[in-house]
């Protein structure tokens, strides 16, 4: 390990597609190191292929200039902020992301040759493709819930056939994207598509409910080898110190958004499982966006679920770690109706409004609302009641002006607001 990232070091001074004055450089070693740090090398054990032309065309460009303190190489360096350009628009703010940091990508590649009995040093595709799981979706034309058991990603701790067809129906890797079936896959998008739901769901959920048709995640670019594009934002906790009208149109935004999952047209209710740090964001206009799609999990309120039941050992596999961890998630029964409101208020809505807000003009309704939320021993529909009345207060609160564009002038003219 030490010897691959010394020579992705070396390679880090000449990266060419970086910058956006890039200084000559030898064509071979600059293609060589875009390969590694991509993670083109390590294909089909990645995402996929659809935006490596923007990279190699310099048309997604990284915001900072490398130099030789430059973190872009770090074990631990998670995401990094870039620019992206189309025929159709100008320069735009991206996050370009891996599914896991450098350091557990390099974990997890030494968990699957350990686990062919291969050491440190294998071919990774060559031994997932000769795992049982993996031959079954190479001779299947449908993602069935047996094909998939053992994975811990939250969006497979329910997984309805209706649920794994939408996952195949808009999954963006493939040519021709829109059939249930898996007939136009050919085995390395089988591959790829195994290994992102077994590693991280993010750009999958991002293809499943897009923010073109109305849900609360940011648009998805595509992915090149084991990096993701999608739109950039501003972290929410960066405004737990603004002014009191502006926090309570992003708790309002919070718990509406929140609602929509929970109740929508589909029939599938997303819930949190847990939020992280940086789960939300905010744009330009000040709308809020769920960042880390990681972490939601989904009920298939039509369809239901399989009933949960314990694993063979078939289905505990090298796949059900890549990851980073082999814990098996709760069953579905155990999903309370309100857990998502519940995790929103303790760990999100609490630093956005406390007690110390009534001197600013916070209702003591509010505060009373709130701790009623953020209370896991409160029963669902009290916890579900409350937040509407937190709702209807916060929409007193709420500012009208066009620093909020994403409702104004609309707002000057409707009484909802």
């Amino acid at each position: 390990m030490a010897g691959i990232w010394s020579e992705v070091w070396t390679l880090c001074f000449i990266l060419v597609f970086s910058s956006a004055d890039p200084s000559p450089a030898p064509q071979d070693k600059s293609h060589d190191f875009r390969k590694i740090f991509l993670g083109l090398d390590k294909c089909n054990a990645c995402i996929g292929t659809s935006i490596c032309k923007k990279f190699f065309k310099d048309e997604i460009r990284f915001e900072r200039r490398l130099t030789a303190q430059s973190n872009l190489c770090s074990a631990d360096v998670h995401s990094y902020e870039g620019n992206y350009t189309d025929s159709t628009a100008g320069w735009r703010p991206v996050l370009v992301s891996r599914l896991m940091s450098p350091h557990l990508h390099q974990t997890s590649d030494n968990s699957i040759c350990t686990s062919a009995g291969k050491g440190k040093s294998c071919s990774i595709e060559g031994v997932l493709r000769a795992t049982s799981r993996f031959q079954s979706w190479v001779h299947s034309n449908l993602l069935l819930p047996s094909m998939v058991k053992g994975l811990v990603t939250p969006i497979l701790r329910c997984p309805s056939q209706r649920l794994l067809d939408r996952i195949v129906r808009r999954y963006f890797e493939v040519t021709d994207v829109g059939s249930v079936q898996m007939k136009h896959f050919s085995e390395k998008d089988k591959l790829r598509l195994l290994y992102t739901l077994a590693v991280n769901q993010q750009p999958l959920i991002l293809q499943m409910f897009p923010g073109t048709e109305g849900w609360p995640f940011l648009r998805y670019h595509g992915s090149c080898g084991r990096l993701m594009v999608w739109a950039a934002s501003r972290a929410l906790r960066s405004l737990f110190s603004s002014p009191l009208e502006r926090r309570a149109d992003l708790a309002y935004q919070l718990l509406h958004i929140t609602q929509s999952l929970s109740a929508n047209s589909l029939r599938f209710r997303l819930f949190y499982t847990r939020i992280p740090e940086d789960m939300f964001g905010i744009l330009e206009d000040n709308k809020v966006f769920i960042v880390d799609t990681s972490t939601i999990g989904i009920i298939d309120l039509q369809q239901g679920h399989p009933p949960d039941e314990d694993l063979l050992p078939e289905e505990l596999d090298v796949f059900s770690c890549l990851s980073g961890s082999c814990v098996r998630p709760p069953p579905c029964e155990t999903v309370r109706e309100a857990q998502s409101f519940i995790l929103l208020c303790k760990y999100i809505l609490n630093n956005l409004l406390t007690s110390n807000d009534k001197q600013s003009g916070l209702p003591r309704a509010a505060v009373d609302e709130l701790s009623v939320c953020a209370d896991s021993s409160q029963p669902d529909q009290r916890i579900i009641t409350t937040v509407q009345s937190l709702k209807n207060i916060l929409k007193t609160l709420r500012p009208c002006s066009p620093q909020y564009a994403y409702r104004y002038p609309e707002c000057l003219y409707s009484d909802k607001f």
